[in-house]
């Protein structure tokens, strides 16, 4: 038996190791959960008594193939449950995160696969990320930022690599959705800021706004 908190660390592990393709070091883990490297420590040592993870000491820790497995697994559900509340409930691309943190521990394989079912197998999520199928398997597409872009250059957004509420909710407020076409107008050297073109409308957005809104290049 897998406890919640276990479920959040093999989650984090895996999620940290697809970015990097390295080994996580405790104090990685301890940033992202906001806890103490001592207690992260501690948790390593659990989830390494049940086969879950590999612990290299002085070169941190990644998940063995059952541990990659369950984490796999506990996306799986997430990005489920962030699709089902925001296609079947009218929730907002906003509001889904923290719910589904809570119902992505529902220990249910019959339940995700009549979700999955039921929304008719979606290869992505509400943000964009790829829904693993119940094989394992990641959609993965082809992205780059705003920010990367050149002037005049044209793409469709596919995602967005921030979920925070304020951000959304600010895209919300924009109109700038996954599907929305976006043309890069300007860069503006001071502060690396954008003037971009979507729906016949210009807006001018900070760095941070386009480094986190990612694109296919059309």
């Amino acid at each position: 038996m897998i406890t919640r908190s276990e479920e959040n660390y093999l989650k984090s592990i895996f999620s940290v190791f697809m970015q990097t393709q390295n080994n996580v070091s405790t104090n990685k883990i301890a940033n992202l959960l906001d806890t103490s490297p001592a207690s992260v420590t501690e948790m390593i040592k659990k989830l390494q008594d049940k086969s879950l993870v590999i612990y290299e000491k002085y070169n941190g820790v990644r998940l063995s193939k059952l541990g990659e497995k369950k984490a796999i697994a506990i996306i799986r559900k997430h990005r489920l449950w962030e699709t089902f509340l925001v296609n079947k409930l009218d929730f907002s691309w906003s509001e889904v995160h923290e719910v589904a943190e809570q119902l992505e521990h529902i220990n249910s394989e019959k339940l995700t696969d009549k979700i999955d079912q039921l929304l008719n197998y979606p290869k992505f999520d509400p943000h964009g990320d790829p829904i693993p199928s119940k094989n394992g398997i990641f959609n993965f597409q082809e992205r780059v930022s705003i920010f990367e872009m050149d002037i005049n250059e044209e793409g469709i957004i596919m995602g967005v690599s921030l979920d925070n509420k304020d951000f959304l909710d600010y895209l919300t407020r924009l109109k700038i959705s996954i599907g929305t076409k976006v043309k890069v107008i300007e860069q503006i050297k001071f502060d690396q800021s954008m003037k971009i073109s979507y729906d016949s409308k210009t807006e001018h957005v900070s760095k941070e706004i386009t480094e986190n809104i990612l694109v296919k290049i059309l």
